[in-house]
């Protein structure tokens, strides 16, 4: 893990809202998790504004600290990954595989998850890149059911692989995780993949999502919805104008054109 300046450190903590932590500890991890879901949101803008996703520590933190942006999940747990190592947390990069509605498996590297242990030796899940999933970090060696307000959360042994892991919300499987530590360039082709594929769900439309304190804000294309304390509000949006105020106003999010569809689909 690439060490961070001190100047970097302090503007990432600045972007989630967080102090220093005092230690590396469990309960700082879940602080930084929660505020991280809650400031930087999940968004595959740039697939659709042209711009090179970019898997290296300088252009990651370029991103979220300079461009005032969010990114996928290679993109936000790869700069989370340094956040946490500069802070004295054990971090490893974990590939994962992401489960379809009829039960298959995405492509590999499909997903970049984080083994991270905290002061006490303790392994947690750590996920800010998955959009609509915990808040708050999970315990690796846990089996049983994590009660967390995004829904009950299992880790489970899976059939195959020795070591592989599923990892479970609201009793439905959500990822394949492999328990094998990788480093971000193993994630190139993934990444690639997802930004470019007519197949991939990344290249449909641009979306950008992020947790509230009451709940969720999603632009998906040119559709607003809005949920806060279990109402939710969908409204599309009449023209580029309102679509950019909405990424400025509900995300912090300054573009200067409305990104189009790479791969439109029905």
């Amino acid at each position: 893990m690439e060490d961070l300046p001190a100047s970097r450190i302090d503007a990432y903590l600045r972007r989630i809202g967080a102090g220093w932590p005092g230690s590396a500890s469990a309960a700082a991890l879940r602080d930084l998790h929660l505020r991280h879901l809650r400031t930087v949101p999940f968004e595959s803008l740039s697939i659709h504004l042209g711009e090179e996703i970019v898997l290296e520590a300088d252009a990651l933190l370029d991103k979220l600290l300079t461009g005032g942006r969010g990114g996928f999940c290679y993109e936000l747990n790869g700069a989370f990954a340094l956040l946490l190592g500069a802070l004295g947390y054990r971090v490893e990069l974990l590939q994962a595989r992401v489960y379809a509605a009829g039960g298959g498996q995405g492509v590999p590297y499909d997903h970049l998850a984080l083994r991270v242990e905290s002061e006490d030796g303790r392994p947690w899940l750590v996920d800010v890149g998955f959009g609509d999933h915990s808040h708050f970090p999970l315990a690796l060696d846990e089996r049983g059911e994590q009660p967390d307000p995004g829904g009950v959360f299992r880790i489970a042994v899976a059939d195959g692989p020795e070591g592989d892991l599923d990892v479970l919300q609201d009793g439905a499987a959500q990822y394949r995780l492999e328990t094998r530590p990788r480093i971000l360039p193993d994630f190139v082709t993934g990444a690639w993949w997802h930004s470019t594929s007519p197949v991939s769900g990344f290249t449909r439309k641009p979306v950008c999502s992020m947790l509230t304190e009451g709940g969720r804000t999603t632009l998906s294309d040119r559709v607003l919805t809005v949920t806060t304390a279990g109402k939710r509000t969908e409204r599309p949006l009449a023209d580029d104008a309102e679509v950019l105020a909405a990424y400025r106003d509900h995300f912090g999010i300054d573009l200067p054109r409305v990104p189009v569809p790479l791969h439109p689909r029905p």
